[in-house]
């Protein structure tokens, strides 16, 4: 696939809408300003601490849009009807057709927490994930958590992710136990309410 794709939640009453979008390598230094925040940092192995590394974090994204085989949207709040501010990272990723089960992850930034920003954003892949891959054979999402992690299981349970089991930890790339959570395109309604915001990914996209 390569066609951009540009999603929107809308806004709610305390909240502005926002927009999910490939990213751009103009988007590196808020990128690294993200990840500056400690809680990021320690679920990721390699984060992108300069400019330099975070252009081949963000070509890597785009390589994945190329492939077709991982989408990898930045999250963006609109603070007014002119300008947007990165507030975060949605990935659908291990796409192939006829593959019954991908995988999402996400992270917000630290001041996007708790706003329900990582719930509308996923609520708005996960609707469209299966309206556009169902057809290839897209059954189930998987969400993959760590352990410790529990504003990334209340997003995932908000969100209609069910907890289906844990997963054992693995060192080094996995050193704590994990949840997973499984969304079925046909467990029901694609309209998630907010939740609380977090780093949701076993392992950072």
């Amino acid at each position: 696939m390569n066609t951009p794709v540009i999603l929107e939640a809308a806004a709610t009453p305390i909240a502005p809408a926002l927009v999910l979008r490939p990213w751009h390598v103009e988007d590196v230094a808020a990128l690294v300003v993200a990840y500056r925040d400690p809680a990021l940092r320690r679920l990721t192995s390699s984060p992108p601490g300069s400019n330099a590394v975070g252009v081949q974090w963000i070509r890597t994204q785009q390589r994945g849009w190329e492939a077709g085989d991982r989408f990898g949207f930045a999250i963006l709040e609109r603070t007014d009807s002119a300008s947007q501010r990165l507030v975060g990272n949605v990935v659908l990723k291990d796409v192939a057709f006829g593959k019954p089960f991908a995988e999402v992850g996400y992270w917000t930034v630290a001041h996007a927490h708790g706003r329900g920003v990582a719930s509308r954003a996923l609520e708005t892949l996960t609707a469209w994930a299966f309206g556009h891959f169902r057809a290839g054979g897209l059954e189930g999402i998987e969400l993959l958590h760590r352990a410790d992690n529990r504003a990334s299981c209340r997003v995932a349970q908000k969100s209609h992710y069910e907890f289906d089991r844990i997963l054992p930890a693995a060192p080094p790339a996995y050193p704590l136990d994990g949840h997973l959570h499984i969304r079925r395109a046909d467990s029901g309604s694609l309209q998630g309410g907010p939740g609380d915001a977090g780093s949701g990914e076993h392992a950072a996209a």
